[in-house]
């Protein structure tokens, strides 16, 4: 059972450095770059700054991990879970210290950050059960052979984790490489780096061998672009915007064609329905949008309400966004933190500009909230339609668009018209009505009466420009894996 919640604001900064080979290193350039509390403005920690010379080392040392006859090779799959659940236990056990670094870097409310990473900790849980149970087949080919196939591990992952959900995200690629019998290499994002040099401190605790896990903390442009493009590297697995996912696909294309997959945008649509039950419906879009302060790519942006209700509805979410507690991650009832830096905090400020000026009614919010920090006041608009901005772009930030519609058929067509197809959702009492809008709907996973719940156990990823490949479920592990046939040529006499 896990501690009692046990917030900290000022936790303990104990790992600072980058980690190559289970040991606590200065990156070769000397370099450093600091790491920013979003709540105060103020800097946390400085960091050792990994570039292209720490990636070739890592490298080198993940490439040795995976050497055949090494120690991690030569673990049975059964040991190799056993060293997973081992790192979930250590990550549940100091679930407060985790936590309290995450809302510190992040600025996402304590609450949160606790939750995440024990469903972190599920994840890690969920895929130590499946490192024993990856298997290939026997295939009755034609003619006088005994053909099979067996599952083996890509190699070295380049794992690129983002801002936004930085613990929860890592546990989740750590686990599926490792359940697959793989050897990585973390980048964390700049903005939040923490949580990953301490999980890397389990990493040593629980007792995985040298290499199986490095962390470099760095920028895109100089550790993630040297993790792509590295002929060592034999898959990179990215959460994060479209234009840097495409960089990663085109610099997989111009290296080793290592495999890639990828977690992108989305500009999710949530339609209610006029049968729909409205307080459900509320609760799930209201919390869907300004949890983590709207920075979540299935974030419900585009709010399709039915005719018939939209005016009540758009009243009962307006409400709603005035109750929503605005603060800093350690302030009691708080439900919305700060955007993770100034970048983005400008970002979301510019595109509520726009949408005022293209038309639509800014209902409640828009402005800044208080005079430090990156917080934005939740905001809402109505009469937005399709062509507006704010109904096509990816704001992240705590923006709601609610739009107006009449017939199913209108709101497929709509609810399609975007680059995107992470997520969609729909709120009606009518069972035809939902699995009619869940099969036209171009989306990788669509919730019916509910929003934002991820299973470990359920395949999660994009159609379009939201992505390549999936994450979670037994789907994702294909991913990780390399399938080899072998054919054994028989004896007449067989």
């Amino acid at each position: 059972m896990a501690p009692q919640p046990k917030p900290n604001a000022h936790p303990q900064i104990k790992y600072t450095k980058i980690f190559i080979n289970n040991e606590w290193k200065d990156s070769c350039s000397g370099k450093k770059f600091p790491t920013v509390n979003p709540a105060t403005e103020q800097v946390i920690a400085e960091i050792s700054e990994a570039d292209k010379a720490d990636v070739d080392n890592a490298v080198k040392a993940a490439q040795k991990a995976f050497e055949r006859g090494s120690v991690w090779r030569s673990l049975d799959a059964s040991a190799r879970g056993r060293l997973i659940h081992k790192l979930g236990d250590l990550m549940e056990e100091h679930v407060n210290e985790i936590a309290s670094l995450e809302s510190l870097d992040n600025g996402k409310p304590f609450g949160d950050s606790y939750g995440q990473v024990l469903e972190g900790v599920g994840f890690l849980r969920y895929f130590a059960g499946c490192a024993d149970k990856v298997h290939g087949k026997t295939i009755p080919a034609d003619g006088k052979v005994f053909a099979l196939s067996r599952k083996e591990p890509v190699g070295v992952v380049g794992a690129i984790i983002p801002w936004n959900y930085p613990v929860l995200l890592l546990s989740l690629k750590i686990s599926t490489a490792m359940a697959a019998g793989c050897t990585l290499i973390v980048k964390p994002a700049e903005q939040t780096p923490l949580t990953a040099l301490y999980v890397a401190s389990l990493v040593k605790e629980a007792g995985f061998p040298p290499g199986v896990l490095n962390v470099l903390p760095g920028y895109g442009p100089t550790a993630g672009a040297a993790i792509s493009n590295h002929l060592g590297i034999d898959k990179v697995s990215f959460t994060g915007s479209t234009v840097v996912g495409k960089s990663i696909l085109e610099a997989s294309a111009k290296s080793n064609l290592k495999k890639v997959s990828l977690e992108l945008g989305g500009k999710s649509p949530l339609v209610v329905f006029n049968d729909a039950n409205l307080d459900a419906a509320l609760k799930y879009a209201s919390d869907g949008l300004f949890v983590n302060a709207g920075q979540t790519c299935i974030a419900p942006t585009r709010l399709f309400v039915q005719a018939g209700v939209y005016e009540r509805f758009t009243k009962m979410y307006v409400e709603a966004a005035s109750k929503v507690k605005v603060g800093s991650a350690f302030e009691p009832g708080v439900f919305q933190g700060p955007q993770v830096d100034e970048k983005g905090f400008q970002k979301v400020l510019s595109l509520i500009e726009a949408g005022k000026k293209e038309g639509a009614k800014c209902e409640i919010g828009g402005k800044r909230h208080g005079k430090v920090g990156y917080f934005v006041e939740p905001t809402v608009f109505t009469n937005v339609t399709d062509d507006m901005r704010i109904a096509k772009e990816e704001i992240f930030g705590p923006v709601q668009s609610i739009l107006k519609f009449d017939t199913l058929e209108e709101v497929i067509k709509r609810a399609n018209d975007t680059m995107y197809g992470l997520s969609a959702g729909v709120f009606t009492e009518n069972l035809t009505t939902a699995l009619q809008f869940s099969k036209a709907v171009r989306a990788g996973t669509v919730w019916v009466n509910e929003w934002g719940i991820v299973h470990p156990q359920t395949p999660f990823g994009g159609y379009k420009m939201s992505g390549l490949g999936r994450e979670l479920g037994l789907d994702s592990l294909d991913d990780f894996m390399e399938t080899k046939t072998i054919s054994i040529n028989l004896p007449s006499n067989h």
